[in-house]
C-alpha cells in the first residue's frame, strides 16, 4: 500500500508540474517544418537547394514587423514562405507591417496544412483558419466530406497554363487528405485566383491574389515543399516557378522560422536597453534599504577559540624541532644531557673514570641495554642517522634505574 501511493504521488506530480515538451509530452521529438530541419518535415533542401542556384535564402527568426527595418533585404522583390499553422501567435503588431511590406512590392507564400495532414499539424491541435485569414485574407469552412478521406497523398493538379505550371505536371503532398476537408470562401471587397485542385476531391488548392504591388500565394498543401515532398513528381519545379516568378534580382527567400519556434539569437546590448532592467534594480535597491535602516538589527557571530593545552604546544614544538634538527644532532644532545645528569650523582671515587665506567660498574643494568646505548652513541656522534624514540626511550630507562 506504501509502495501503491508513493508512486500515485510521483505520477500526480508529473503529470502537474512537468512542463510541456516533457516526459508525457512528445510534442517536442515531432519535426517542426523549419530550415533548421533535417528530419523530413523541413525546409533544409529546400534552403540548400536555393542558395547553391545563387539565390540569396534568408532564416527569417524575429516577428514580421522586423521586415520593414532590416537593413540586408532590398525593399522590394522579396518572398517569404510561412507555413501553417505555427507554435507562436500571430499578432496585430507586426500583421500590419506585413500588409505593408507586401504591397511595396514583395510575395507572401503561405503553405497551410488544410488538405493534407503532416504530424507536426496533428500535434498542434490542427489546422488554424484564423491565422491563414489574417495573413492572406482567405477564409475557410469546413465542410462534411462526401466520400470516406485515404491515406494516399494529396495531389495537386493544375487547372490551366500558367507560368507557375511551366513543366508541372502534378504535385504530391508529402502527408495523406485530413480527417476534416475544407472550402475556400472569397474575401470580402476582393477576389483570390484559383489556378490549381485537388485531384480526389476537386477542391482548389492553390490561390493567388494580387496586394498593391506585390503577390499572396496561398496553397493548401502544408507539405508540398518539405524535404518529405520536395523530390516528388514536379514539387521542386512549381517552388522554382513560383520563386522565379516573383523574386527580384536583388530580392531574397526569406522562411518564416521565428513562427516555428526558432528564435533570434540572444542580444546582450537589447537587454541592456530594457528600462525593465533598471526598474527592477531601483526596486531591489529600495528594498535593501528599507531593510538596513528599519528595525532590523544584524549581529555578528563573536569567534570563540580554544586556549592550547600545555600537550598541544609541547606537540608543536617538538613537530618544530624534528622538522629542522637532524637525528645525530638531537641524538648527542640527548647525550649530553644524560652525561650531565650522571656526572652529579657520581661517586668521587668512579668519577675519574667517566660516565662509562660508571654505568658498566652499574650492575643493575641489562647488558644488551648499555650495549645498544653505546653503538647509538658512536652512530650519533659519527654523523648517522639515529631512532630518536627508542634512543629517548632507552636513556629515560637507564635514567630511572641509574640515578
Amino acid at each position: 500500500m506504501t509502495l501503491g501511493c508513493a508512486l500515485g504521488a510521483l505520477l500526480l506530480f508529473i503529470v502537474l508540474f512537468v512542463e510541456p515538451g516533457g516526459v508525457l509530452d512528445r510534442r517536442r521529438n515531432v519535426p517542426r517544418p523549419t530550415t533548421e530541419e533535417a528530419r523530413g518535415n523541413g525546409y533544409h533542401v529546400a534552403f540548400a537547394w536555393l542558395a547553391a542556384a545563387h539565390l540569396r535564402t534568408v532564416s527569417l527568426r524575429d516577428r514580421f514587423d522586423t521586415l520593414l527595418t532590416r537593413g540586408d533585404l532590398a525593399s522590394t522583390g522579396n518572398v517569404l514562405v510561412v507555413t501553417l499553422p505555427g507554435t507562436e501567435v500571430y499578432r496585430i503588431a507586426e500583421t500590419r507591417p506585413l500588409q505593408r511590406w507586401i504591397r511595396a512590392g514583395n510575395t507572401l507564400l503561405v503553405l497551410a496544412a488544410l488538405a493534407d495532414a503532416p504530424d507536426w499539424v496533428t500535434v498542434s491541435g490542427g489546422a488554424t483558419v484564423g491565422d491563414l485569414r489574417v495573413l492572406s485574407g482567405l477564409d475557410f469552412a469546413s465542410a462534411d466530406a462526401t466520400e470516406p478521406r485515404t491515406l494516399a497523398p494529396a495531389t495537386l493538379l493544375p487547372n490551366r497554363p500558367h507560368a507557375y505550371f511551366t513543366g508541372v505536371g502534378r504535385a504530391l503532398a508529402a502527408s495523406p487528405h485530413p480527417k476534416e476537408q475544407w472550402t475556400a470562401r472569397l474575401p470580402y471587397a476582393g477576389f483570390m485566383l484559383s489556378l490549381a485542385h485537388e485531384r480526389d476531391t476537386g477542391n482548389a488548392v492553390l490561390w493567388t491574389s494580387l496586394a498593391g504591388d506585390g503577390h499572396i500565394v496561398v496553397c493548401a498543401l502544408g507539405s508540398l515543399f518539405t524535404d518529405n515532398a520536395l523530390g516528388m513528381a514536379d514539387n521542386a519545379q512549381l517552388l522554382a516557378n513560383i520563386i522565379g516568378a516573383n523574386l527580384a534580382p536583388r530580392g531574397a527567400v526569406v522562411f518564416d522560422d521565428f513562427h516555428q519556434g526558432l528564435r533570434a539569437a540572444y542580444d546582450p546590448q537589447r537587454f541592456y536597453r530594457d528600462p525593465r532592467l533598471y526598474l527592477t534594480g531601483l526596486i531591489l535597491l529600495g528594498l535593501w534599504f528599507v531593510w538596513v535602516l528599519g528595525a532590523t538589527r544584524l549581529h555578528i557571530p563573536v569567534a570563540r577559540g580554544a586556549a592550547p593545552r600545555e600537550a598541544d604546544l609541547v606537540r608543536a614544538n617538538g613537530a618544530f624541532l624534528a622538522r629542522v634538527l637532524a637525528s645525530d644532532a638531537a641524538a648527542r644532545l640527548l647525550f649530553e644531557h644524560l652525561f650531565r645528569r650522571l656526572a652529579q650523582h657520581m661517586p668521587q671515587s668512579v668519577a675519574r673514570g667517566g660516565p662509562w665506567a660508571y654505568l658498566h660498574a652499574a650492575a643493575h643494568l641489562s647488558s644488551s641495554d648499555l650495549a645498544q646505548l653505546e653503538r647509538w652513541h658512536t652512530r650519533a656522534f659519527a654523523g648517522e642517522r639515529v631512532p630518536l624514540v627508542h634512543l629517548y626511550n632507552l636513556l629515560r630507562r637507564i635514567d630511572m634505574q641509574v640515578v
